[in-house]
């Protein structure tokens, strides 16, 4: 791990912890709240997606000399808080929470990895990929607004939500990793606040394309 820059380890071992999770609740949520089997194998898909994903970057994790399960000891505690934190209670709050939650979390660690090497950004943007979770999330959310425009509010406070609770993460998992924050400060040359106001106004788009209200 010597010949990577400090921090590397830690943005991987978030990254494929990230991943494994969003395998495991997409997976669930598949099962416990979509409306019908075409949506079920629709999210299922997107899940499949997730692992693939964990599984570049375990891999990757493993080139580097660094056991994979030790690279992500150190996150699962606050990512499995945050889940806890967000555990959505119907079909479109999973939704919502895929598109919005998971969406600013995946910009907080694009920004990480903008100064890192060319092979290690080209892993991460291609774990970042959409996979088509943002088309099938607005599509079916949107719709379910038109149809019944008093889902507005209750869903908006959902997402205002998700996306407190993210960057409170967001903040903690800084604190405790100076060096994954420093990926983040050195990239830009902004300080960690300045970033997370750049997430925050990225997450207004998002609640736009959803025909939700962006609010504090």
């Amino acid at each position: 791990m010597s010949a990577s820059p400090p921090g590397v380890a830690d943005l991987l071992g978030v990254l494929a912890y990230a991943e494994l999770t969003a395998f495991l609740r997409l997976a669930e949520d598949a099962t416990r709240h979509a409306p019908s089997l075409t949506d079920r194998a629709a999210l299922g898909g997107l899940a499949a997606a997730e692992y693939a994903h964990f599984e570049l970057l375990r891999d990757r994790i493993a080139s580097l000399g660094v056991d994979p399960e030790e690279a992500m000891a150190p996150f699962v505690g606050p990512l499995d808080a945050w889940h806890a934190r967000t555990a959505p209670g119907d079909w479109l709050e999973a939704l919502v929470k895929a598109y919005v939650g998971t969406g600013i979390a995946l910009d907080f660690y694009r920004e990480a990895a903008t100064g890192l090497g060319e092979a290690t950004r080209n892993l991460v943007d291609e774990v970042l990929a959409d996979e088509g979770r943002s088309q099938f999330a607005v599509e079916r959310v949107s719709a379910a607004i038109e149809a019944d425009p008093t889902l507005s509010g209750r869903l908006a406070l959902w997402a205002r939500r998700l996306v407190g609770e993210t960057l409170s993460q967001g903040r903690h998992v800084a604190e405790a990793r100076p060096e994954l924050a420093a990926l983040l400060t050195e990239a830009g040359g902004e300080d960690i606040g300045r970033i997370f106001t750049r997430l925050t106004e990225e997450h207004g788009n998002r609640m736009t394309a959803l025909g939700l209200t962006p609010g504090p």
